[in-house]
């Protein structure tokens, strides 16, 4: 499923080989990888990645998959400083992985960042892996060199066991300026194993790689060769719960992301970018589309309140859209690399590369629901309260949950004016009261009249509609 979406071609005979090292953390003394011939080759992964300043300035790269293969997954080193010790957690050795193996076609670390979470989101919407970076279920392999325009490729350093789009992002522009930096001096860029310091935010020399490793490859003695068929080539009277038809899992493939974007910004007139921040987020999708069913709102409207209020609470308070968002589809696990890149795929959920004094769960869900913000919109779109209004309520039901929008708006007395008359008093007091507001206006300050819509919001306590108190002003000014 992973490399069709990823426009492989699926290799209908794959092998098994066995790549021979030792290594604490590999107790067999081998790993059981595809090195001959994998299971999948020459795909892509397209990816969107902004061109300026302005979120709508953003432009689609791809980067060439080499290959996807099958592989056993190694222990883990675990290196105590204090007490200069290395312990090795073998709870991952031999489990099955998935590597997807990529061309070097990325520059930088953002473009190597938002690949990564594309690939997350494929992953995550096939259901072949939560792809949870925090709990080790992706993990990204950066091989990074710098050469000048026209030159080959330069000598590249591995860092490995990147576990944030964040910290990949900076471990390899760091790694990029420290390459430049050593080339600058007349010094040698060692082919070497290094680790990222998120503390320091550089990379640091694990262990070289200059002797030219001889793995001893063979063919894997204990597994057969994996096949797999088409509809044209599958046998006749085959058990379809006995072999693997590529034909029948592509027909089923859910829709992909960029699918799922596209139908965004043609269902709902949504922005580019906007479809971009829905998705990046997990489960922001599914509650927007519940807040859509339950509104009669325009869907700006609900892009709007969704991406820059709801989201921007979210952020601030450091929550999950829902309890689901916070474990995503099928337990797996994954990692990848920029230039060379790297994806890892297993079936052992809970791999974690948490410090023991650390708790390993995901943060609490949002208290707004899609049917609190649903009703607040349709309050708002039916002119009950005010835009000014609304946002109190929205700040009342992140404090409040159990309430309505409709009890907060009561209690609170925040229904809209509906007596003009009565407005139109409020209006005569504030500019009665703030002369030199008045005479700014005037004198041509267009930005003014801004300043008495606030004072005349605050004296009804936001309970009258900014466009008709505007009105109201401009009226007055006028005559």
């Amino acid at each position: 499923m992973t490399g069709l979406a990823l426009s492989c071609r699926i290799n209908k005979k794959s092998l098994f080989d066995r790549k021979h090292y030792f290594y604490a953390d590999l107790p067999a003394g081998y790993q059981i990888t595809q090195q001959r011939l994998p299971i999948a080759v020459n795909g892509s992964l397209a990816y969107s990645v902004c061109a300026g300043k302005k979120p709508s300035q953003v432009i689609t790269k791809t980067v060439r998959i080499k290959q996807i293969q099958l592989e056993q997954d190694s222990g883990k080193s675990l290196h105590d400083e204090l007490r200069s010790q290395t312990l090795i957690d073998l709870n991952r050795a031999g489990v099955g992985l998935l590597e997807v193996v990529l061309e070097p076609d990325m520059s930088c670390g953002e473009e190597a960042a938002t690949a990564v979470r594309e690939l997350q989101l494929i992953l995550q919407a096939l259901g072949t892996s939560q792809a949870n970076m925090a709990e080790g279920q992706l993990r990204v392999d950066a091989n990074i060199s710098v050469h000048h325009p026209g030159e080959p490729l330069g000598v590249r350093t591995e860092v490995k066991n990147l576990n944030s789009a964040r910290f990949l992002a900076k471990a390899i522009d760091s790694e990029i300026e420290r390459q430049i930096h050593e080339l600058e001096n007349g010094r040698e860029i060692l082919n070497e194993t290094r680790s990222f310091d998120y503390k320091l935010g550089c990379t640091m020399p694990m262990r070289d790689k200059e002797g030219k490793q001889d793995y001893r490859f063979m063919p894997e003695p204990n597994l057969p060769p994996l096949l797999l068929y088409d509809t044209a080539s599958l046998p006749p009277g085959a058990d379809p719960q006995q072999v693997i038809n590529i034909d029948w899992i592509r027909e089923r493939l859910p829709e992909l992301p960029s699918e799922t974007r596209e139908k965004l910004v043609q269902q709902y007139g949504m922005l580019p970018e906007h479809s971009f921040a829905l998705l990046n987020e997990v489960g922001l999708l599914e509650f927007f589309q519940n807040v859509i069913k339950e509104t009669r709102a325009e869907p700006k409207k609900v892009t709007s309140w969704v991406l820059n209020i709801f989201l921007g609470f979210l952020k601030q308070q450091n929550l999950a859209v829902n309890e689901s968002s916070q474990s995503p589809r099928s337990p797996a696990r994954s990692s990848f690399t920029s230039g060379e890149s790297v994806g890892r795929t297993d079936q052992k959920q809970g791999a974690c590369c948490w410090s023991a004094s650390e708790k390993c769960h995901g943060p609490e869900p949002s208290p707004v629901t899609p049917a609190a913000l649903a009703e607040l919109l349709s309050l708002l779109d039916r002119k009950a309260i005010s835009s000014s209004a609304a946002k109190q309520v929205f700040e009342e039901l992140w404090r409040s949950k159990g309430k309505t929008p409709s009890q907060i708006v009561s209690e609170k007395r925040l229904e809209l004016m509906q007596d003009e008359e009565a407005l139109e008093r409020v209006c005569h007091a504030v500019m009665e009261e703030h002369p030199q507001v008045v005479m700014d206006v005037k004198r041509g300050n267009s930005r003014a009249i801004n300043k008495l819509i606030g004072l005349v919001l605050k004296a009804t306590l936001s309970r009258a509609d900014p466009t008709v108190i505007k009105e109201i002003l401009e009226k007055k000014l006028s005559s």
